[in-house]
């Protein structure tokens, strides 16, 4: 457990400044290892009377039982098995998949499929799933086989007794996208049971902030600019009570004849996005809501993307690349955030 006056939050584009050295109450350190990434909670003056060891323990048995649900990494979760099924039809599962699968779904109808957890066969075809890496584009009458596999549309959800419905026997979820911001919160529900009321919850980039921190003051989160070489700061942004997410397209990606494919793949056409949208930060009161619309929104692109953001009603903050350099495009839920 430790301080940490600067903290880089790796792969999802977020900086945490924490309190460096003129602290005025201690603030200690979780930290570990889950969803093929790391996590970081970070306590402001817990009781004295909570056992830290306990408490890391109820972190890693929340963080297994959720990777035992939704990972598509584990054979053995129960996402891996709705996988293995090969027929149409309704299949049995628990009330927290047939959830998990329905709020993504819902994500996906209010994007036009922008968010499609069916996308898995594809981004495993660019070479960016748990099937390995590859080093350059799939054959274009392979891509179409593929595509023709995907679609949320072809999943039902029926979850007062709880079961879903694939259409096509073929049909692949993936809810890497939506998976770690869920994490996050359930996180987030366990440290409340415990009565915390200053933390930070961070899995993969994806933040969650109640209270304060430990000098008193809103939680600082900063964007980090989009670069390949480095990590510095763009803007920095004081909240607290919400969640925080970002998706980009400059950390996971391969380059072949001089051209770069991201890990973002819009499945609507099967291939990785190319526009210049390099980056959206989505702000929310659940993490899982803000991470998976982050990657909708930067699939959806520099134009549609900040104009669905504002029709939702969603605060969001858009880095656009432009001849000169990077362009803010902000949501007025966003503009909010940062006056109030």
């Amino acid at each position: 457990m430790r301080t940490l006056p600067f903290t880089g939050l790796a792969l999802a584009a977020l900086l945490l400044l924490s309190c460096g050295q003129s602290s005025r109450l201690p603030a200690l350190e979780l930290t570990g290892g889950a969803m093929g990434t790391r996590f970081s909670i970070t306590l402001i003056a817990p009781d004295d009377n909570i056992s830290m060891q306990g408490l890391q323990s109820r972190i890693d048995e929340t963080l297994d039982e959720i990777e035992n649900l939704a990972s598509t990494w584990r054979s053995e979760s129960e996402l891996s098995k709705f996988n293995a099924i090969t027929t149409s039809g309704w299949v049995a599962t628990s009330l927290e998949l047939c959830l998990a699968i329905e709020h993504a779904l819902e994500i996906s109808r209010l994007t036009d499929g922008a968010f499609d957890i069916t996308v898995g066969p594809l981004v495993n075809l660019w070479g960016f799933g748990p099937e390995g890496s590859v080093r350059e584009p799939p054959a274009e009458d392979t891509l179409q086989d593929v595509l023709a596999t995907v679609g949320y549309q072809h999943l039902k959800t029926r979850c007062e007794t709880p079961a879903v419905e694939k259409q096509t026997g073929n049909l692949y979820v993936d809810l890497s996208g939506w998976a770690k911001g869920y994490a996050v919160d359930e996180l987030a529900v366990l440290l409340d049971q415990y009565e915390l009321q200053d933390y930070l919850v961070e899995i993969g980039g994806e933040i969650r902030v109640r209270g304060h921190n430990a000098e008193g003051l809103k939680w600082a989160v900063a964007v980090e600019a989009p670069s390949t070489t480095q990590r510095v700061p763009h803007t920095i942004l004081r909240v607290t009570d919400v969640s925080v997410a970002t998706s980009g397209d400059y950390r996971n990606f391969f380059e072949f004849d001089g051209k770069s494919y991201s890990h973002t793949i819009d499945a609507r056409t099967g291939r990785p996005v190319t526009h210049t949208l390099a980056a959206v930060t989505v702000v929310n009161a659940s993490a899982a809501f803000a991470d998976a619309m982050a990657t909708a929104l930067l699939v959806l692109g520099p134009s549609d993307g900040p104009a669905r953001a504002a029709e939702l009603g969603i605060a969001a903050f858009f880095l656009i690349r432009n001849k000169t350099g990077i362009e803010e495009v902000t949501t007025p839920e966003y503009d909010l955030l940062r006056t109030s």
